[in-house]
């Protein structure tokens, strides 16, 4: 294995756990509306957030399940990067969600 393919697949492992931490401490302050608002329901998408992966069926149900929840993620500067960059906004277009205006 080249040392480039070393370092992306750690970089990879890197940006899953620190999203797996920041969704962990979400957890706690939870919206009790029609849906839970859950960072943690997005694992599903963390591969296509930060790759060129298409996402899977269960990240889009998920994503759709989570719109109400995307305002709050996106104020929360330690997700913001995940659910407002360029590949979320593909996934989210892929998935048919669109981006709502906070």
């Amino acid at each position: 294995m080249n040392s480039n393919h070393q370092r992306s697949k750690m970089k990879k492992s890197s940006y899953i756990a620190v999203f797996a931490v920041f969704a962990l401490l979400l957890v706690g302050p939870e919206i009790t509306n029609a849906v839970t608002c859950s960072a943690l329901q997005l694992a599903p998408c963390l591969n296509a957030f930060i790759s060129s992966n298409p996402p899977t069926t269960v990240c889009c149900d998920k994503l759709r399940e989570q719109r109400p929840c995307l305002c709050q993620y996106l104020r929360d500067p330690n997700l913001k990067g995940y659910v407002n960059g360029p590949n979320a906004k593909k996934v989210a277009s892929k998935c048919g969600v669109s981006t709502p205006n906070c």
